[in-house]
């Protein structure tokens, strides 16, 4: 059975470290989910030489899952514990200094992994040296590296502008005359520069559960996502955002492209105020064409957000 791609119902204020000041993501529209990574097109347009490791838009994004070496553990002394509880502390902690500047970390359930973080920053080499810092310092030799993701912020090409969105709505029958219609279009427009920003230079939200899971639109003879017109892709997309707009105050995502970048294509990061939530929208989004008829979803990550001292005390490491 597969799973949906949510869309993107608002997301609560943020939390963690308050260094860079964007806004948190509003009712983001109703095409919030993945499309095709184009919104960096224009910025690498043919002429362009610019080189750089930051791209043109928004950030870089890693998911990363470890689980604890307990017969390493057991080997270590009571001080190189201590040394590395507290450079573990150190590392994970999104006030440290040189810290990405989004950080967050998961105690995650079950035995894909004990624990997880979430790194997003301009710079790649940033976001990795949370990676690496983790492996260099004491508790290195008990870490293993379980599974990872990489991919970048972006812009769903079917987030419509507000002329797009106003001709969406004629065309779901509001009459362009009537108040009700004037209001939904001024509202949209007032919100559609945050909406974008929210999602290229997102805040992570205070919700405590979340889970992520990698995706791909099918390429199969008779559902190839990326031989179907852009029109009818829009019109599946708007149709799987009202469903995800249902769940508004309850759940919030991020979608990250990984096109070129890792082995699926887009990655799924859902934070809810209860687990139930978490299952209720994956189950209700699944039956939308969109995911059951062109999505296929690799593994899932359940996960718990805590600070890296309760990581360690809920796996009994030191």
């Amino acid at each position: 059975m597969t799973q949906p791609d949510p869309s993107t119902p608002p997301t609560p204020p943020a939390s963690g470290r308050p260094a860079a000041s964007h806004a948190g993501s509003p009712a983001q529209g109703p095409a919030g989910a993945p499309g095709r990574p184009g919104g960096h097109a224009s910025a690498h347009a043919a002429g362009d030489s610019t080189v750089s490791l930051s791209p043109a838009k928004g950030w870089h994004c890693s998911h990363l899952f470890y689980s604890f070496d307990r017969g390493r553990l057991a080997a270590m002394t009571p001080a190189e514990l201590a040394a590395g509880r507290r450079a573990f502390i150190d590392t994970l902690d999104p006030a440290t200094p040189g810290a990405p500047t989004r950080l967050q970390s998961w105690i995650v359930p079950g035995q894909k992994a004990d624990f997880g973080v979430m790194a997003l920053d301009l710079c790649p080499l940033k976001v990795d040296d949370v990676h690496q810092r983790l492996l260099a310092g004491p508790l290195g030799p008990a870490l293993v590296p379980t599974y990872s993701f990489i991919g970048l912020t972006e812009v769903s090409e079917y987030l419509p502008n507000a002329e797009q969105y106003a001709q969406r709505l004629v065309e779901e029958g509001e009459s362009p005359d009537s108040p009700a219609y004037r209001v939904k279009v001024q509202g949209y427009a007032s919100r559609e520069e945050s909406m974008r920003k929210a999602r290229i230079e997102p805040d992570l939200p205070p919700w405590p559960n979340a889970c992520f899971y990698p995706m791909n639109k099918k390429r199969k003879v008779g559902e190839n996502w990326f031989t179907l017109p852009f029109s009818e892709r829009s019109r599946l997309m708007a149709e799987h955002g009202r469903s995800g707009m249902s769940f508004g105050g309850r759940v919030t995502q991020l979608i990250t492209v990984s096109v070129g970048l890792d082995d699926w294509e887009w990655g799924v990061t859902l934070w809810a105020r209860h687990p139930d939530f978490l299952k209720e929208i994956v189950y209700t989004m699944r039956f939308d064409e969109a995911s059951a008829r062109y999505a296929e979803f690799g593994p899932f990550y359940t996960g718990y957000v805590s600070d890296a001292a309760k990581i360690l005390a809920h796996c009994r490491v030191g």
